[in-house]
C-alpha cells in the first residue's frame, strides 16, 4: 500500500494543484482542468478508442518489440568482437547523432506514407539505447564466468544464452527502458505526419479545429497511456530480473 502511494501521490497532488488552479481560468487555450475532464469522457469513447488508440498501441508495440531484437542481436554480436565494435563504431556514432524526428520525410519516400514508415521510425529512435547498452553489459561480463563456461565446454549459442545474456541483462534492461519512453514520443511524432488515425493524429486535428479540450485531453491520455506503459515494463523488469534486486539488496545488508 505505501509502495501505491508513493507512485500515485504526486500525480495526484499535481493533478489537484491543476484543477484548484485552472478553476476561474476563462482562457480559451488553457481551459478548466474541469471542463477538460468533461470532455475527456465525451471523447475517448469505445469507438474512438478502437480507431485511434489501438492503432498507435500496435505500432508502438511492433517498433518497440523489432527494436528490441535488433538492438540485442547486433549489441552482442559488437560486444563480443572487439574488431567489430572497432569498425562499426563511428558509423553507429554518426547514426545515432541523427534525430530519427528529422529522417521522417526521408523515411517517407522508402517506406510510404503508411503503418511501415511510422514503425521505421520508432525502430530507428529506440534501437540505440538497446544496442549500446547491451554491448556495455556484454564488454562488463566478468572473465572468470567466461573462462569456467569455456572450462566446462559451454560455448557458441549455449555460452550466449546461459552466461552472457543473464550477465548483460540488468543493463539490457535498462536500454529497453529508455527506449520505451523515446518508442512513446516517436509514435505521436510519425502520427503527425501523413496519417489518417492514431493519437498523434487525433490530437492534431483537435488543436486544428480549435477543439482545444479535447485537444488537452488527448494529452492526459497520452500520459495514461506513457504512465501505464511504464508500470508494467517495471513489473515485467522486476520479475525477469528477481535474481538481480535479490542480489543487490543482499549486497547492501551486507
Amino acid at each position: 500500500m505505501k509502495r501505491v502511494a508513493y507512485v500515485l501521490g504526486l500525480p495526484v497532488v499535481l493533478f489537484a494543484a491543476w484543477y484548484l488552479l485552472s478553476a476561474g481560468s476563462e482562457s480559451f487555450y488553457a481551459p478548466p482542468l474541469s471542463k477538460i475532464l468533461e470532455s475527456f469522457g465525451k471523447t475517448w469513447t469505445l469507438d474512438r478508442l478502437t480507431a485511434d488508440v489501438v492503432p498507435s498501441l500496435l505500432r508502438l508495440g511492433a517498433g518497440y518489440l523489432l527494436a528490441a531484437v535488433i538492438g540485442v542481436a547486433l549489441g552482442i554480436t559488437i560486444g563480443l568482437n572487439r574488431w567489430v565494435r572497432a569498425t562499426l563504431e563511428p558509423v553507429l556514432e554518426f547514426f545515432r547523432a541523427v534525430p530519427p524526428p528529422v529522417l521522417v520525410p526521408v523515411i517517407m519516400l522508402f517506406a510510404g506514407i503508411g503503418d511501415g514508415m511510422k514503425v521505421i521510425v520508432i525502430v530507428f529512435g529506440c534501437v540505440w539505447p538497446v544496442l549500446l547498452n547491451t554491448v556495455e553489459g556484454v564488454r562488463a561480463v566478468d572473465s572468470v564466468q567466461i573462462d569456467t563456461a569455456r572450462a566446462y565446454g559451454i560455448s557458441g549459442p549455449a555460452r550466449i544464452g546461459r552466461v552472457i545474456l543473464p550477465a548483460a541483462s540488468p543493463q539490457i534492461a535498462a536500454g529497453l527502458r529508455q527506449a520505451l519512453s523515446i518508442a512513446i514520443i516517436l509514435m505521436v511524432i510519425s502520427e503527425m505526419f501523413a496519417a489518417s488515425n492514431g493519437l498523434g493524429f487525433t490530437i492534431v486535428q483537435f488543436q486544428r479545429s480549435f477543439a482545444i479540450p479535447e485537444m488537452w485531453s488527448g494529452i492526459i491520455l497520452l500520459g495514461l497511456l506513457g504512465f501505464g506503459l511504464s508500470l508494467l515494463f517495471r513489473l515485467a523488469e522486476g520479475r525477469a530480473l528477481r535474481w538481480y534486486h535479490g542480489l543487490r539488496a543482499a549486497q547492501r545488508r551486507s
